[in-house]
């Protein structure tokens, strides 16, 4: 069992930045890749970024690449969005990950390949 609580999120203006943080307990952190996802009213979940179990590799959505971060410190059991240059369209409630069978390196953009979901946190972009 993986526990995931992410915090972070709130209103900022277009432009400004923000950084979401995701809390893991539960089985060995460092084994496993991790992501974010995000969904907005009325739309389906879509991948945002993975980052894989040593953090070696990363994985963006091409929306948000050059823009978002994704991190994580695996003696905290934390993972990191990095968000900057915000936009109205990043506005969503934004999901961490845990891909428990995503080891050795491997990251996937699939939804299904992520075992343990966290609650979500809200990301209001204002134009």
């Amino acid at each position: 069992q993986v526990q995931l609580v992410e915090s972070g999120g709130g209103l900022v203006q277009a432009g400004g930045s923000l950084r979401l943080s995701c809390a893991a307990s539960g089985r060995t952190f460092s084994n496993y890749a991790m992501g974010w996802f995000r969904q907005a009213p009325g739309k389906e979940r879509e991948f945002v970024s993975a980052i894989s179990w040593s953090g070696g590799s990363t994985y963006y959505a091409d929306s948000v690449k050059g823009r978002f971060t994704i991190s994580r410190d695996n003696t905290k059991n934390t993972v990191y969005l990095q968000m900057n240059s915000l936009k109205p369209e990043d506005t969503a409630v934004y999901y961490c990950a845990a891909g428990t069978s995503l080891r050795f390196g491997v990251l996937s953009r699939t939804g299904s390949r992520y075992d343990y979901w966290g609650q979500g946190t809200q990301v209001t972009v204002s134009s």
